[in-house]
This record gives C-alpha cells, sequence and structure tokens, in this order.
C-alpha cells in the first residue's frame, strides 16, 4: 500500500510500504529501490533535477506515532520526522516488566 508522496520539483517519489514487510521507492513510477525489513530501512538512489542528477537518501523507521520517514537531497533535508527513542522505550517497558514479573513471582512464592 502507498505510504506517502513527495513532489519534489519536477520529480514524484513514491513510498509503498507492504504488511510482509516490503518497502518500494518509485520515483517518477520507476522503482528505484526496493528492500524487506522489519524495524525500516535505508534506501539511496538518484533523480534528475534541471539536468543534473541529485543523490537521495530515504530512511523509513518506526516511531511512538507510527512509520517516519527522512528524506536528504545532495545530504540536506528535505523530509524529518520527529524523532522519538520507540525502541528505547520498549526496551526499558519490557525489562520493568519482566522485573515486576520476578518480583511478583518471587512475593507469592512464599
Amino acid at each position: 500500500m502507498k505510504f506517502t508522496t513527495v513532489y519534489l520539483d519536477e520529480n514524484k517519489i513514491e513510498i509503498h510500504n507492504s504488511i510482509l514487510g516490503r518497502e518500494t521507492i518509485k520515483v517518477n513510477g520507476e522503482v528505484v529501490s526496493s528492500k524487506y525489513s522489519i524495524t525500516g530501512a535505508e534506501h539511496r538512489f538518484t533523480i534528475t533535477e534541471n539536468g543534473t542528477i541529485a543523490n537521495c537518501k530515504l530512511r523509513l523507521g518506526f516511531g511512538l506515532n507510527g512509520v517516519i520517514f527522512d528524506l536528504y537531497k545532495n545530504k540536506k533535508p528535505i523530509v524529518e520526522s520527529p524523532k522519538s527513542d520507540f525502541l528505547k522505550l520498549f526496551i526499558a517497558l519490557l525489562i520493568f516488566g519482566i522485573l515486576i514479573g520476578l518480583f511478583v513471582s518471587y512475593i507469592f512464592k512464599f
């Protein structure tokens, strides 16, 4: 399914993401990058603008609000999503849950 579309000068960049983890990047209808990922991946591709070639980098990932992405053209940010430490929060909550479980099992053991 299509996640979003970015219009960058004369180029149309489409970001697709399937439920099975396949990320596909299309520029003007042509697939320029495709990767499988569960937690997000980095895609590198080129676009042509005003007769010159520009290097692009697109990163997909997860944040507290869902899927996030960053788009850079020639190392300059075009779109930057707010950063969150979703993975760190998840790990902290997981460890906290395990500690609570161990504590409760220790208390009820006696």
